[in-house]
């Protein structure tokens, strides 16, 4: 994915950090186990956010243990272990990371990709046995959203359905529903998360795109028309600020509605702080006296 929904590590407790980074590390091991040790390097923190989430909805009973990596060997890091929210989140991950090497591939005919493509290739072919539904789902909507994208659509909210939608389906994973309502609040959830990990990711890519000439929403909606960049960014910051704040408010509320206790505070720090944070340093809003630090 994008790497976008990261945690506020100078607001998170101790041990909700090292929790958070027991999921982030049992994510890379259940991709290095199962799938190759090559799989790990396309680790992102949107997928350990899913597996958090997916966890504390679930309620499942998560096995932390202490293990050596390959990257750390003289020490031992906390690893979620045993914990199907962690493996789904995984296999996502990788599903991910294989369309959105297409997606590269596409746009800037670049070797690169296509050379991660055909490592990749094996693991996709196996989860999209194991996921036939969601692997369809998830080529459906990038299908529409590359079609939006050939039809230069000028709507941003048009633009950002597909993904939106993709995400919804992703977050509401049946098996980890706990059931009653949470269902329609996981797709409520993953829905505005997808359509401010599009747009955000919009935002941040307005110079590379009009460079490079590939599509961009905002772009087309703005009419850029060879003005300085920044200038534009600028004139634009207040509308793309309404649109991105609005889904993280939906966000906030949905997760208001869910009964968790498990993982709250990490879940809390990112929807509420690392989320906001992270809108706020794209769009150039950053407070006085702020420095990102990245988890």
């Amino acid at each position: 994915m994008f790497g976008y929904i990261v945690p506020e590590k100078p607001e998170m407790k101790i041990k909700e950090y090292e929790l958070f980074r027991a999921y982030y590390c049992g994510i890379c091991r259940s991709m290095g186990r199962r799938f190759g040790q090559l799989k790990r390097l396309t680790l992102s923190y949107d997928t350990t956010f899913l597996a958090v989430l997916l966890s504390a909805v679930s309620g499942e009973k998560l096995q932390v243990l202490r293990k050596r990596c390959a990257l750390h060997p003289f020490e031992k890091r906390h690893v979620a272990s045993g914990s199907p929210a962690v493996d789904y989140a995984a296999d996502i991950n990788i599903i991910l990371a294989y369309y959105n090497l297409e997606d590269k591939k596409r746009d800037r005919d670049s070797y690169v990709p296509a050379a991660a493509l055909v490592m990749l290739k094996g693991a996709y072919r196996r989860l999209r046995k194991k996921y036939p539904a969601m692997c369809g789902m998830i080529g459906q909507r990038l299908d529409e959203l590359v079609r939006l994208e050939n039809q230069e659509c000028d709507s941003i909210d048009i633009a950002a359905e597909p993904f939106a939608r993709l995400m919804e389906e992703i977050t509401a994973y049946e098996p980890m529903c706990a059931g009653g309502n949470t269902e329609k609040i996981l797709r409520w959830l993953g829905y505005n998360l997808g359509k401010w990990i599009y747009l955000l990711d919009a935002y941040d890519d307005i110079g590379k795109d009009i460079k490079s000439g590939n599509y961009n929403p905002f772009v087309c909606r703005f009419g850029f028309s060879g003005q300085d960049v920044d200038g534009f960014r600028d004139r634009i910051r207040e509308e793309a600020a309404f649109t991105l704040f609005y889904t993280l408010n939906e966000i906030s509320k949905a997760f208001e509605l869910l009964d968790v206790k498990l993982n709250r505070g990490i879940l809390e720090n990112i929807i509420y702080i690392g989320m906001l944070r992270k809108t706020e340093n794209i769009l150039g809003i950053r407070r006085c006296g702020e420095v990102e630090e990245s988890v």
